[in-house]
């Protein structure tokens, strides 16, 4: 699958690509029922001074991964922001493809509970993330 989505119809809102996914290399490799699997690239210009990804870049990826997840059921006239992002970096992550998962455990009419992790295309995982995201009403375009 391509970076764009093929789950939802092309004119949903929440298929577009942001520039921040662009840039992060994501991709969507399945989205269902409140879950989704992306693969990330992680460049060379992501690296800290260890030479593997900072830990920021890896929130980021965290942080699409939950949204994607909980987009997959909200209705186009909602959006979602992100409120708190509890990030636990389990090891380092190397430069290169990364694999990411994300999974709704709550939801209600004004927020979401998603977690993620975040690893190697082996099964390694280098970090965790527990997301609570705020749903809004859409601005309309």
């Amino acid at each position: 699958m391509n970076n764009d989505t093929k789950t939802v119809p092309a004119s949903h809102p929440h298929d577009i690509m942001p520039p921040v996914a662009k840039l992060l290399g994501r991709e969507l490799m399945s989205r269902e029922a409140g879950q989704a699997k992306l693969r990330f690239v992680a460049r060379p210009d992501f690296a800290n001074r260890h030479g593997t990804v900072q830990g920021g870049i890896l929130t980021a990826m965290l942080d699409s991964a939950c949204g994607n997840a909980l987009h997959m059921n909200l209705a186009g006239d909602l959006k979602a922001v992100t409120t708190r992002l509890d990030t636990v970096f389990l090891r380092p992550a190397p430069i290169g493809p990364l694999i990411a998962t994300a999974k709704v455990t709550r939801k209600d009419d004004r927020s979401a509970d998603i977690e993620a992790e975040i690893g190697t295309e082996e099964g390694q995982i280098c970090a965790k993330a527990v997301a609570t995201m705020r749903l809004l009403p859409r601005n309309p375009a």
